[in-house]
């Protein structure tokens, strides 16, 4: 058996004459990916599965690996001398490294997304983006998507991946368990234009607004309904695995706001969950939105904001942002 690609995400990186300061971060967060991998190989043998008996800023309870891979995303990617800040989901405060510089670079963790999947043995994941400081002495963090240089995602899986776009196009790294090297084997990821999937909790439905309940109900309806076709629903409780899925045959993955979490803004946050992703979706032909406004546009107030989610295929991120126009101009 010989490996699909021998092309080693560093060489990709170079021959792509990336700024070599952000080669060396990226270099980073994929030895932070391969060290929670083979943590969570370990974790049920370490007694490491479970609650940390503490919570994050956003009052949910904290597994111990959700500390565990702050700590070791932290502490790697601080080796990267141009990294000026880490801003985490498990963590209150900004954690600056350095006195930032002009071109320092600021990086956006969720270091370990999904961690309720771990005592099932489930995929989960870890979401970053990164962002460049334009001023000597510039501490602002709230940075709009838009502006981010790169976003991408690890899940650890039956393999081990690293996903990433630098702004055009999405590719996908395999880690090779010989010699512990993410290779390149899927060199063109795409979002399907349309699609027949959508995820979603649907134990939320008693709370959702009138146009994700309208959207649900059309799916469901199949083929004897307004769309015409039957769809399949799905919900793994991680992020990074939806998005992955829509990323390798489409669909859509929708965290709305709704009458339960609406006072928050919504359940996701902005700078390290919806911001990356939606950044990679849409490098790879996809859309995201709040519904009333694309997310890449949002100025955030604060690195823990709250926001609401629908992004994968385009047709169908179309659709729901019609429907929210239509109950615009309803309570209008």
């Amino acid at each position: 058996m010989t490996i699909k690609s021998d092309t080693e995400l560093g060489a990709y990186l170079r021959e792509r004459k990336i700024d070599p300061a952000l080669t060396v971060l990226v270099e980073s967060i994929a030895e932070s990916a391969i060290t929670v991998a083979n943590h969570l190989k370990q974790a049920a043998l370490l007694d490491e599965i479970g609650s940390a008996g503490t919570a994050n800023v956003q009052g949910e309870d904290q597994k111990l690996l959700d500390l565990v891979a702050d700590g070791v995303f932290r502490e790697t990617c601080a080796e990267a001398t141009s990294l000026a800040a880490y801003v985490s989901e498990e963590v209150e405060h900004v954690t600056w490294l350095k006195t930032p510089s002009a071109g320092d670079f600021i990086l956006y963790v969720d270091p370990l997304d999904g961690s309720s999947n771990l005592e099932v043995n489930l995929s989960v994941g870890s979401i970053f983006a990164v962002s460049q400081v334009q001023a000597d002495g510039d501490t602002n963090v709230l940075r709009k998507g838009r502006d981010y240089l790169c976003a991408g995602y690890a899940i650890y899986g039956p393999a081990t991946m690293l996903v990433i776009t630098l702004g055009l196009g999405v590719v996908g790294f395999t880690l090779d368990p010989s010699d512990e090297q993410f290779k390149l084997t899927n060199s063109r990821m795409r979002v399907p234009m349309e699609t027949n999937e959508f995820a979603i909790n649907a134990s939320r439905q008693r709370f959702w607004d009138e146009p994700i309940r309208r959207y649900v109900d059309e799916c469901l309806a199949g083929k004897a309904g307004p769309r015409g076709q039957d769809f399949n629903m799905r919900w793994t409780a991680s992020m990074v695995a939806d998005v992955h899925r829509i990323l390798t045959r489409g669909g859509v993955f929708l965290y709305p706001v709704d009458d339960s979490n609406r006072r928050a803004g919504g359940k996701l946050r902005l700078m390290y969950e919806a911001n990356p992703m939606a950044f990679l979706v849409e490098a790879a032909g996809g859309a995201a939105s709040t519904g009333t406004e694309n997310i890449l546009r949002i100025q955030p107030q604060a690195h823990h904001q709250r926001v609401s989610v629908l992004l994968g295929s385009s047709s169908e991120i179309e659709r729901l942002v019609q429907l929210h126009q239509v109950q615009e101009e309803t309570a209008s």
